[in-house]
């Protein structure tokens, strides 16, 4: 068994999905035996992916205006910045899917996973991670040439592949029943939670809080800011807290800044960072052990998930987690997490404060968090991907038909 990965999305600084394409591969090399797993693109051709990730933000200050409802779902960018965007994009692709094309001829692949939602068009057939539907259902939370670009490109995509995989069963309900799937055609798979990410010693976490210059006490949250992160909210609710509190305990934000995040900036700019809140941007991964480990508590206000996995990393690391009511995260850390509706300002209140000044409901939420974190590991998710493989690669019909689509 041949298989191809497409391993675009671990060039550069990684996201989410960067972090699961890395994960999964290294934990498929560990557990192939016989077979073969190849990563594509070549390392040349990730190096320049690497280097349009960097010039991406750019490109995109300087790109769209949002989507604001589903009928918009056809509009692009039409500021001279956006047409850049698009057209280089639009370039890139076809360069790439001719590499592709020709990698899966000349290394005879068999089996083609695409973990970042829409795969390249080929003969070979195609399993394919969806890890939310968001732009589909929200295109509100994106920029317009990303919602044109799904609108031309995913329903097409999604007929391309042989197999799903989702990653929580929320999100295989919810790919289900929007796409018109049968159950047997999606299959849930977790993510798994880096092995580093772990309890650390106090004196090794005052260490890297050292060099990172960051306070011992602080509130923490992680994630790219962008619509969907619901980061203003939190930003309400903490600023409205007592000042002894906000001086004991800083609010950390974690993470780059995204799509449509200017009232957010503007925000954290008039009232937020003199209320301590503090925008530490995007921290290197070495140290993100550290910073779960260093915090009082998680705090997750995500309006919705396909997974969420920061809540179980600090969860692994032995934390306490406040996130919200998001299907994905109530499946996943609900059972150990307190829980807040999203738009619920007085409840994320009320939950800062008592997180912050109640310790026995604080180490409440803290014990049993390992257990729940401990089942999703990188090893499990490469085992139950492989069977898939070896499932859909055993079937007559696909060996067959490789250019078999789904139904629906």
């Amino acid at each position: 068994m041949r298989v191809l990965i497409n391993g675009l999305s671990m060039a550069g600084a990684k996201t989410g999905i960067g972090h699961y394409t890395a994960e999964l591969y290294r934990s498929l090399l560990l557990q192939t035996g016989s077979d073969e797993v190849v990563c594509f693109p070549a390392p040349l051709v990730r190096r320049a992916r690497g280097i349009w990730a960097r010039i991406r933000p750019w490109l995109e200050r300087n790109k769209s205006v949002p989507a604001t409802t589903g009928s918009d779902t056809n509009r692009a960018a039409t500021t001279p910045g956006g047409r850049t965007f698009i057209s280089l994009r639009s370039v890139g692709r076809s360069l790439l899917t001719r590499h592709f094309r020709a990698t899966c001829r000349k290394r005879k692949i068999d089996l083609y996973h695409e973990p970042n939602i829409i795969p390249f068009p080929g003969d070979v057939p195609a399993v394919t991670t969806l890890h939310d539907l968001g732009v589909v259902l929200h295109p509100e939370w994106h920029p317009a040439d990303r919602v044109a670009h799904y609108s031309q490109n995913f329903r097409e995509g999604m007929s391309r592949s042989v197999h799903i995989i989702a990653v929580s069963d929320f999100g295989r309900r919810e790919a289900i029943d929007t796409l018109g799937l049968r159950p047997d055609q999606v299959t849930r798979i977790y993510q798994g939670i880096r092995p580093h990410l772990r309890p650390l010693p106090g004196a090794e976490v005052r260490l890297a809080l050292d060099r990172l210059d960051l306070p011992s006490r602080y509130l923490l949250t992680v994630g790219t800011i962008e619509p969907r992160k619901n980061i203003l909210t939190l930003l309400r609710a903490y600023c409205s807290l007592p000042g002894e509190v906000r001086d004991a305990y800083p609010l950390l934000l974690v993470g780059g800044w995204g799509w449509n995040s200017a009232d957010v900036a503007e925000y954290l700019n008039s009232e937020a960072r003199y209320k301590n809140v503090r925008h530490i941007g995007y921290i290197a991964d070495q140290y993100l052990a550290a910073l779960y480990n260093g915090a009082r508590a998680l705090v997750f206000p995500s309006l919705y998930e396909g997974f969420g996995l920061p809540p179980l990393e600090m969860m692994a690391c032995g934390g306490a987690v406040l996130a919200s009511t998001a299907d994905a995260l109530e499946e996943t850390v609900g059972g150990q997490a307190h829980l807040v509706a999203p738009h619920d300002i007085d409840g994320w209140r009320e939950a800062l404060l008592r997180v912050t000044c109640d310790d026995d409901w604080w180490q409440q939420l803290r014990f049993g968090a390992e257990e729940v974190a401990r089942p999703f590991t990188w090893e499990r998710c490469a085992t139950e991907t492989l069977s898939l493989y070896r499932s859909l690669l055993g079937q007559s019909d696909l060996k067959a038909a490789p250019d078999r689509r789904l139904a629906g």
